[in-house]
């Protein structure tokens, strides 16, 4: 069978401060055109109009040739698959999307909002992910003018959301919190500095945690502080999730080695060995092996190559590749599409991890 190339260029492939516990960081900011009605009054000219307008902000940037726009009606359904396993779609569809080549940063049209700015960095780097975000924001004020006013700020279709429209949230790795049993502790945390923690990829069965032990955190309003102060709020409260992770880390080195070793353990030979592997339990794969390295018990990967298969095991992104790669499956496999999937995700996990070995 064919090796597996998966490109080294995406955001996520990138080694980042503190990403042993923060695998990513995101910045959002609402903004509405003024003089048009929120898109949930629209009718369908008044969101090809906006559309319109929006996309040809984008042609006049100085560093127009750096993004692509995209109608989301014409998109096919593999590309939309694609693009919301990154992130870049939320509740709502939209009814058209301007993203970086480089993935980095895209903005949403006619969503809950207008336009919804969103970028993504690497660890805990918000700071980094609003620097992208409010790139693109200052150019398109060049062109477009956004409802805002004094007392109010930037004007948004949830009133949480006005003031700076800005929604920050970070993907926490926190699987020694998870073990210990110390989620309720650190949703309290959370709750009394203003933000909200979720699971990341839906409830697992281990340690009665999230799935894999992967939680979002995210900031519940924007209207009160500035862009910095806001930013410095998040950052601060990763900082303390790194520490009580890590904490917690060394506590369970030291007084359950035993039964985290044949987790990891266990891990290690369903990576080597599995022929097929189901996304739910590729999560938790990726999980266990990312604990492992943070504890030393494996070598020969990073972090963020472990992290970035978060990414490369879901199904359109391997979808993707079966369709680009020439692939020759055993004959009981290739005439059905799931055990296909299945079989393509452990050679992805398998070759990304292929120089990992025990410490």
């Amino acid at each position: 069978m064919s090796r597996a190339k998966n490109g080294g260029d995406a955001w996520y492939n990138s080694a980042a401060e503190n990403d042993d516990v923060i695998v990513s960081s995101r910045v959002r900011l609402a903004r509405n055109l003024a003089n048009f009605p929120f898109p949930e009054n629209f009718d369908e000219e008044g969101a090809l109009q906006v559309q319109n307008i929006i996309f040809d902000s984008f042609n006049h940037f100085d560093d127009a040739d750096a993004y692509q726009s995209m109608m989301l009606s014409t998109l096919p359904r593999l590309g939309a698959d694609i693009l919301r396993e990154r992130g870049l779609f939320e509740e709502n569809f939209g009814t058209g999307l301007v993203m970086r080549i480089d993935g980095v940063s895209s903005c949403l049209l006619n969503c809950t909002d207008h336009v919804r700015i969103s970028s993504f960095a690497p660890g805990l780097a918000c700071d980094a992910a609003y620097a992208s975000s409010h790139g693109i924001d200052m150019q398109l004020q060049e062109k477009v003018q956004f409802a805002a006013s004094h007392e109010f700020g930037y004007l948004t279709a949830k009133v949480c959301e006005s003031g700076s429209g800005m929604k920050l949230s970070i993907r926490a790795h926190l699987p020694s919190i998870s073990f210990a049993g110390k989620i309720p502790e650190l949703a309290k945390v959370c709750d009394e500095r203003g933000f909200s923690i979720r699971d990341s990829f839906g409830s697992g069965t281990q340690f009665g945690s999230s799935l894999g032990g992967f939680y979002q955190i995210s900031s519940r309003q924007s209207v009160s502080g500035s862009e910095i102060d806001q930013i410095a709020e998040i950052t601060s409260l990763g900082k303390y999730i790194c520490e009580f992770e890590r904490k917690i880390r060394g506590e369970v080195a030291d007084n359950k080695f035993t039964e985290v070793r044949d987790l990891f353990l266990r891990a290690y030979a369903t990576m080597r060995y599995s022929l097929l592997i189901s996304l739910r339990e590729s999560i938790d794969l990726i999980s266990a092996i990312k604990w492992g390295v943070d504890l030393k018990i494996f070598q020969g990967v990073e972090d963020y190559e472990i992290s970035s298969l978060l990414y490369k095991v879901q199904s359109g992104h391997l979808g993707f590749l079966m369709r680009n790669t020439d692939f020759t499956f055993d004959s009981d496999v290739a005439s059905d599409d799931a055990l296909k999937e299945k079989r393509l995700r452990s050679i992805v996990i398998q070759e990304a991890l292929r120089d990992m070995s025990l410490s």
